[in-house]
């Protein structure tokens, strides 16, 4: 892990997060360390776990610049308990992921993708990693929101689940869907650290809404995945989806294509059919 890592502070910062969240009567070894004072593991427990001295793990989590191989790394989020994508994510932030050199923000689309999602009869969008709605179709202004009426700028996904009254009170499962949204956009921004865009978008946020500030300092993070999009729509009624998502369109790593499938089994898509006439 280089000294120049760009990211050692927010890497810091997620190992706190992970190491405070867990319960020690969870982990067998922590009796030895005397009285607790704080929530979760103590530095001492997590370094005992991991194989690692207490003075390295301690620069760690304070920023400072130290040397870790891959193994070492991978100790410490076993020791932390990661799941599979907070596990990806460390190695990421370790800068031990094995990507490339990520491709620049898109800000537009190519007219041959927006004519794709225009031959769709579910709702879809394009979205870039900041979550902001580069193209959608008409039925994703029929049922996510009215694109057409919020300006360029405002058409970020995680901004809109937060602020737009009409989805929020047409979400049923509102608290999932913004857990998953606030995981995936964290993602991001852990990777993307410096990037003046990402930390005005939190900063505003954070005072918009006391809501994605108590989930932004959870600093839980997720990768894209299925995961279902119940909707209570005003004249519809409930329609149930799967949001499924595809990356990396055309080798761009940094677009993505949301589409919202009826769940077999409902009528949901008897439903949209009544509602593209």
């Amino acid at each position: 892990m280089s000294s120049e890592n760009p990211k050692i502070n927010i890497l810091g910062d997620f190992l706190k997060s992970r190491r405070e969240r867990i319960k020690p009567d969870h982990v067998s070894t922590v009796g030895r360390f005397g009285t607790r004072r704080t929530p979760g593991l103590r530095r001492e427990e997590v370094a005992h776990l991991a194989g690692v001295s207490i003075t390295w793990y301690t620069w760690l989590e304070q920023g400072r610049a130290v040397t870790a191989s891959r193994e070492v790394i991978e100790s410490v989020g076993k020791a932390l308990q990661l799941s599979s994508e907070e596990h990806l994510h460390l190695l990421r932030l370790a800068n031990y992921s094995g990507e490339g050199e990520p491709y620049p923000n898109a800000k537009e689309v190519d007219p041959g993708l927006q004519n794709i999602i225009d031959q769709l009869s579910y709702p879809a969008i394009i979205a870039n990693n900041r979550t902001e709605v580069l193209a959608f179709n008409q039925m994703a202004s029929e049922i996510i929101a009215d694109f057409h009426a919020i300006p360029a700028e405002n058409r970020v996904m995680s901004r809109l689940v937060f602020t737009d009254p009409n989805l929020r009170k047409q979400l049923a499962n509102w608290k999932e869907f913004a857990d998953y949204t606030i995981g995936v956009f964290r993602m991001y921004f852990d990777q993307k650290a410096g990037d003046l865009w990402y930390e005005d978008f939190v900063r505003r946020m954070c005072e918009e809404s006391e809501e994605f500030l108590t989930l932004w300092r959870l600093h839980d993070v997720h990768i894209k995945k299925a995961i279902l999009y119940t909707f209570d729509h005003l004249v519809a009624g409930r329609l149930n989806f799967q949001l499924n998502t595809f990356s990396n369109i055309n080798g761009n790593e940094n677009l993505h294509c949301c589409v919202f499938t009826p769940i077999a089994g409902t009528d949901t898509e008897q439903k949209l059919v009544h509602i593209r006439k």
